[in-house]
């Protein structure tokens, strides 16, 4: 076994480093009070999903759909028309625009930690994952096109659906079967988690807003600027920020351009490094009292009105032969795994580095089927992208709960198969980090 990697963010490995060793204490104790939320978040999706398909297609089939096309919001004139905002929304856009902006927050929190304190802080150390992730959102995407392309009726506007990788459904996984799965391969699939979460921000930003109305766009900017400068000037009254987020959000809604934008952007112009002598960073406050309401509440209820599709009256195999259906199955269900391990491969070919001797390359095969479970942001995008034809929409989310449901069930086969030799590790690096604590190494990111 390697020698313990102690080293800090910021800190340069050596060459030779070995891939996926045991992470630092800081990273462990950071990594697992992040997943702990969102473990039980998957749990209540998955019940939230499975109520929907559910509700959509049993005898109260017709009320589901009448409850997420109820519309509910205000209309505010206030002022000049430039400072109108229309908010009358369908319950179902409400859960899509605003409650996902809330998951979005967090996942910009996560991602500024990573890139200041965590794996992606060393350009050494993140090259492996940030490549895998990247890898990852490509031939997916790549797969899509391609098989829309050459396909009759192909349609390629929905080539980001299979970008993505949902944390919380792939921890759900985790929960049941890989409960032993070491550290180092979890922190490697949230840095993938969190990563693509960016690249589907950029995507949906680019891509997917539709219409474009500059003046509500250029004040959310502005907005986020006195957000920003509020965090600079250590402004410590939490009913501005909420203030100023929940207007930003407003504005960015109306510009065209979609809603949760703004909240990856407040969640990385949150800080989160400790000053001296302060206990937690606002990024830690926030995200200790928002996580569980994302986790809990805002991805749930999302899952609830994105994951009921109706099939009463449908022809299964049809659907699932639709072009759309075989470009998300294909792209989620092979594109995902090879892309992460196979890029992965690649960078560990032209550099020095070298597997852990606790690892196998089957084991990061494990975490790219895990990966390849889309649910929540594939089902945003394919929303976005077929908002106007009905069955390339149904089609899509169809193939996107299956390619998940494959997915997890070959993530869990690949682990079960090494869970022995996983609890073996954990024990032992259980025993290494108590050893650490009772050493006094710090134990929190960016107080030592």
């Amino acid at each position: 076994m390697s020698d313990p990697d102690t080293s800090q963010p910021g800190q340069a490995p050596s060459d030779d480093e070995e891939l996926f060793s045991r992470v630092s204490l800081p990273e462990r104790n950071w990594v697992i009070d992040q997943l702990r939320d969102e473990t039980v978040g998957g749990i209540l999706l998955l019940i939230a999903a499975l109520a929907a398909l559910l509700l959509a297609n049993g005898p109260f089939g017709d009320w589901y759909a009448d409850l997420a096309h109820t519309y509910v919001g205000p209309v505010i004139e206030i002022g000049p028309e430039f400072l109108h905002l229309d908010l009358n929304m369908t319950l179902a856009h409400w859960a899509s625009d605003g409650l996902l902006a809330i998951f979005f927050f967090v996942a910009g929190v996560e991602l500024r930690h990573e890139l200041e304190l965590g794996t992606l802080a060393n350009p050494a150390r993140a090259a492996v994952p940030l490549a895998a992730a990247i890898g990852g959102m490509l031939l997916p995407a790549v797969i899509y096109a391609g098989t829309n392309a050459v396909m009759v009726d192909g349609d390629t506007e929905g080539w980001g659906i299979p970008m993505a990788t949902d944390i919380a459904f792939a921890l759900a996984v985790l929960a049941v079967v890989g409960r032993s799965l070491p550290v180092a391969l979890r922190a490697f699939l949230l840095t993938l988690a969190v990563v693509d979460d960016l690249g589907a921000i950029i995507v949906i930003a680019v891509f997917y807003s539709k219409g474009f109305e500059a003046s509500a766009f250029f004040i959310s900017v502005l907005l986020l600027g006195l957000y920003w400068l509020l965090q600079r000037q250590r402004f410590h009254g939490a009913w501005l920020y909420v203030i100023v987020a929940v207007l930003a959000w407003a504005f960015m809604y109306q510009s065209g351009v979609h809603a949760t934008i703004a909240g990856v952007a407040i969640g990385l112009l949150t800080r989160v490094k400790p000053d001296p002598g302060e206990k937690e960073s606002p990024g830690e406050r926030a995200e200790h009292a928002i996580r569980p309401i994302s986790a809990g509440i805002a991805v749930p209820i999302f899952a609830f009105f994105a994951a009921g599709v109706d099939l009463r009256g449908s022809d299964i195999a049809e659907t699932l032969s639709n072009p759309v259906a075989i470009g998300v199955m294909a792209g989620l269900v092979i594109g995902k795994p090879i892309g992460v391990v196979g890029t992965a491969w690649i960078m560990a070919k032209f550099t020095r580095a070298q597997l852990s001797d606790d690892i196998r390359w089957a084991d990061i095969l494990a975490v790219g089927f895990l990966a390849g479970i889309g649910f929540t942001v594939s089902l945003l995008i394919a929303e976005l992208a077929y908002d106007d034809s009905p069955d390339l929409l149904s089609s899509a989310k169809v193939a996107v709960l299956l390619a998940s449901l494959v997915s997890a069930i070959l993530a869990a086969i690949a682990i079960l198969r090494r869970n022995r030799h996983y609890r073996e590790v954990w024990q032992r690096d259980q025993e290494a980090y108590e050893s650490e604590e009772e050493a006094g190494v710090p134990s929190d990111y960016g107080k030592d």
